[in-house]
């Protein structure tokens, strides 16, 4: 059965963790890695700071071998970086087929992820990985995905944090609450319950609008 996740690791654990450094208070938000012949290719958002300032603080890390600009909407950045082979970390094992990276958000802080694997084992196989290749990942939730009609596909967390917008009055207009404000009852960052409302948001739309007429 399929299962889900949530690992830690401290901030500078993670490879994308050292802009933390010198810039203390960005958020880094991990969008998707991609696998390449000499390495890996994650692309991600950076908030909080400018995006010179961004290449230079990955530019130091000796795994880094090119970053570079994508996008950007307002104060946030898309990077695309080259992370090569010669530094195993978590990113190898974010490519790993059997599982689907959901979230990732990493402050100075900590980085939390979350994961889904299609067994409890692939989930084992990931936390076996960095223990191996000393990444000190923590454990701190897993569960089993629900059949899609009884939990219309989301994870608890992303039901949770669904449930309780909708409650606070957030989808209202005008809205009667803030992200703010949810995430600190919640006791997460606005980042990651962003991330949750959208990736539930999405999952909803698939289902119901996608799934539904395949």
């Amino acid at each position: 059965m399929a299962t889900v996740a949530e690992f830690t690791l401290a901030a500078d654990e993670f490879p994308l963790g050292t802009v933390f450094a010198n810039l203390p208070d960005v958020t880094v938000q991990l969008e998707r890695v991609i696998p390449d012949p000499n390495g890996v290719i994650p692309y991600f958002w950076v908030r909080g700071t400018d995006s010179d300032s961004i290449v230079e603080q990955f530019s130091k890390h000796p795994g880094v071998r090119d970053i570079q600009l994508v996008d950007s909407a307002d104060d946030e950045y898309l990077m695309r970086c080259m992370w090569i082979s010669e530094y195993d970390s978590v990113l190898d094992a974010l490519i790993a087929p059997e599982v689907v990276l959901l979230s990732a958000i990493g402050t100075a802080t900590e980085w939390t992820f979350e994961l889904r694997g299609e067994t409890r084992k692939a989930i084992a196989e990931f936390r076996e990985y960095c223990h191996d290749h000393d990444v000190p990942v923590t454990l701190t939730e897993l569960h089993a995905l629900r059949p899609l009609d009884a939990q219309h596909g989301l994870t608890d967390t992303q039901r949770e944090a669904l449930i309780l917008a909708y409650e606070c009055g957030y989808f209202e207009s005008p809205r009667e609450t803030t992200l703010a404000e949810i995430a600190e009852e919640l006791g997460i960052s606005q980042q990651a319950l962003g991330s949750r409302l959208r990736r539930g948001n999405r999952r909803l739309v698939e289902q119901a609008l996608i799934e539904s007429h395949s």
